[in-house]
């Protein structure tokens, strides 16, 4: 299984930016911590601070990865582009956030990019990445098995 996982703006000062809200964990880190977890995954990942090159990469992995775990950040709430490039593409696309961003500003509570997601997890730490990771796991398998139902019957 091939997971793309892509971090949006700011986050690449996770574990400097506000540890109190987002912990004093690299990205970096813990992507070593989920590549122990999930041997059997093939992770990818990418950072950017930049619109576009979010959109580029969900278009580069939207085609040919099991799934897509996208945080990104800011542009959760603004980006209409990063909205049509997920319903743009057939991979699977997890909304990821580390805090419970309905427990902060207002601003926060509404993502634009939720609608075309298959689910969304947020408020568990960078755990969140985890579940995620569990959940496309467990829709690929349970995607295998009505394929072998299917084939058999």
């Amino acid at each position: 299984m091939k997971i793309q996982i892509i971090n949006g703006p700011n986050l690449n000062l996770l574990g400097i930016r506000e540890p109190e809200i987002y912990g004093f964990a690299s990205f970096e880190d813990y992507l070593q911590e989920l590549v122990l977890h999930f041997s059997d995954v093939e992770f990818h990942y990418f950072q950017s601070n930049v619109e576009g090159e979010i959109i580029n990469k969900i278009h580069e992995t939207g085609f040919s990865f099991d799934g897509i775990i996208l945080n990104a950040g800011a542009y959760t709430h603004t980006s209409i582009a990063i909205h049509d490039a997920i319903k743009g593409v057939i991979t699977p696309v997890i909304e990821v956030h580390i805090s419970n961003v309905h427990a902060r500003e207002s601003f926060r509570h509404h993502s634009l990019i939720a609608g075309v997601c298959k689910g969304v997890i947020a408020g568990f730490g960078l755990d969140s990445y985890r579940l995620a990771v569990e959940a496309l796991t467990q829709q690929a398998k349970t995607t295998a098995g009505m394929h072998f139902k299917l084939s058999q019957g």
